[in-house]
């Protein structure tokens, strides 16, 4: 996303980490896919001291923006040595470069929307969550900018669906079937009102809902004064990943869960 819509990204995530005002966890390691320079980060250390950040930054940030950001999150970790993860690595490669097991919480803002294969980053946030670990997020649902999609509109701007339009109810099946738990899932509209077709046209340009090429120019018709967001949200935890997973209705259990009964054992 672009700094048109930063202040999006930064209301998105207040309300979003609120939510995790209710949530009994005291993580020691967070990610955060995608990281900004918003204020997500101040939130976590102040909701939880003594955090270390794995931050994967937004793909636009390069050079003096990217050392401020480093700068900002081995501060924010109290001094602690905080890792830096490539967005645009894992949009090529699918993997996430933490270790298995590493990080205790995953904040991802804003960015589901825009995955190709949700499930395999579902999947990747687990296989990086320790035991008992929490994957919280925020992402743009189907109905986001129904405005733009009337036919005469569809003639004169380059239009384009979200990379993964999943509503809420996909979401939770999805999270069901990667063995997280107790999925949690959220829904709200926000009405976006626009007194000039540039910035419209920007805004929709930076959450890839025009092609990224498109150069502004105002169409010949009359463009919509509001946009319509449709905001979900979710968490879920990750529980169980020593279990052995089901595999057409029978469950295959490796020999190291099993144990093995002593003479001390009581019958």
């Amino acid at each position: 996303m672009t700094q048109s819509i930063r202040w999006l990204q930064d209301e998105i995530a207040t309300r979003m980490l609120q939510k995790l005002d209710i949530v009994k966890l005291e993580p020691k390691d967070i990610l955060l896919i995608p990281d900004f320079t918003g204020v997500h980060s101040s939130f976590l250390t102040k909701r939880f001291p003594g955090i270390r950040f794995h931050s994967a930054p937004e793909g636009e940030l390069s050079g003096f923006n990217l050392f401020k950001l480093r700068a900002a999150r081995f501060w924010n970790s109290r001094m602690k040595s905080a890792s830096m993860v490539s967005l645009n690595d894992y949009k090529k490669t699918g993997h996430l470069k933490l270790p298995s097991n590493s990080v205790d919480l995953v904040v991802s803002i804003l960015l589901i929307q825009d995955l190709a294969d949700p499930k395999h980053f579902l999947q990747e946030c687990r296989r990086v969550l320790k035991e008992g670990g929490l994957l919280s997020f925020s992402y743009l649902g189907p109905d986001t900018a129904k405005e733009l999609r009337s036919e005469h509109l569809a003639q004169q701007l380059p239009i384009q669906n979200l990379a993964s339009p999943w509503d809420m109810h996909d979401m939770g099946d999805a999270l069901l079937s990667e063995r997280f738990s107790d999925p949690v899932m959220d829904m709200e509209f926000l009405g976006l009102d626009y007194d000039s077709d540039k910035v419209l046209l920007s805004d929709a340009r930076a959450l890839n809902l025009i092609c990224s090429d498109y150069q502004n120019s105002i169409p010949a018709t009359h463009l919509p004064q509001k946009l319509t967001l449709e905001v979900i949200y979710g968490h879920a935890w990750a529980l169980g990943k020593n279990l052995a997973k089901v595999q057409d209705d029978v469950a295959y259990i490796d020999l190291n869960q099993i144990g093995r009964k002593t003479r001390n054992d009581s019958a």
